[in-house]
């Protein structure tokens, strides 16, 4: 059986106030974890004790283009439509670099 997803890896997207972010794996997620600052963002809040599980229904991580990440909740952000690879690439790029 297939897990149903919001969102994937990969996808471009942007918080509710507007700033555009990269939805990184739960590999790059723990990759930059301690060299990148959690950005805490409107729409990133879970109660303290919740469970880190990443599962991309409830809990998306966020690579944003301001250099910072957040463990977002789907319904504060939204999927980005166009051609952006140029942003993408420039996501990607400052993610190799953390």
């Amino acid at each position: 059986m297939e897990k149903k997803t919001l969102f994937e890896p990969g996808d471009l997207v942007k918080s509710f106030t507007g700033q555009p972010g990269l939805v990184i794996s739960r590999k790059t997620l723990d990759k930059i974890k301690g060299k990148v600052t959690e950005g805490r963002r409107p729409g990133h809040f879970f109660a303290a004790g919740c469970p880190e599980s990443i599962d991309y229904l409830l809990k998306v991580p966020v690579f944003f283009e301001d250099g910072t990440y957040d463990i977002m909740k789907p319904m504060n952000i939204k999927k980005t439509e166009g051609d952006l690879e140029e942003k993408r690439a420039k996501l990607e790029e400052m993610l190799e670099n953390a």
